[in-house]
């Protein structure tokens, strides 16, 4: 973690991190790995951006952390939740019956 802001007015904290991997994480892995971190349910964390610097092993980004999910849902972008949202499992084809 490089940096915590708390903003108490929306309830929640803005963490700006730095992650050094050999490939680049997933949203999914980072967004588990801060909630173990800051000791918090999965659905209060919200990664915002995440981005790799070209050349190097060094992923940046910033996150929210909601004291409440239902506030996150509130406040942040719809496009930011369909982000932070588990990867839809591919269905199994239907048989066809004939």
């Amino acid at each position: 973690m490089k940096s915590i802001k708390k903003n108490p007015l929306i309830g929640r904290r803005e963490i700006t991190f730095e992650v050094e991997e050999i490939s680049t994480p997933s949203r999914a892995e980072i967004r588990r790995d801060i909630a173990v971190l800051m000791k918090t349910e999965l659905e209060n964390v919200w990664i915002r951006k995440m981005e790799t610097k070209s050349g190097t092993r060094t992923t940046v980004g910033t996150v929210h952390i909601y004291d409440e999910a239902e506030k996150a849902l509130q406040v942040e972008p719809e496009y930011i939740i369909k982000r932070n949202q588990a990867p839809e499992q591919p269905s199994e084809p239907k048989e066809e019956s004939g």
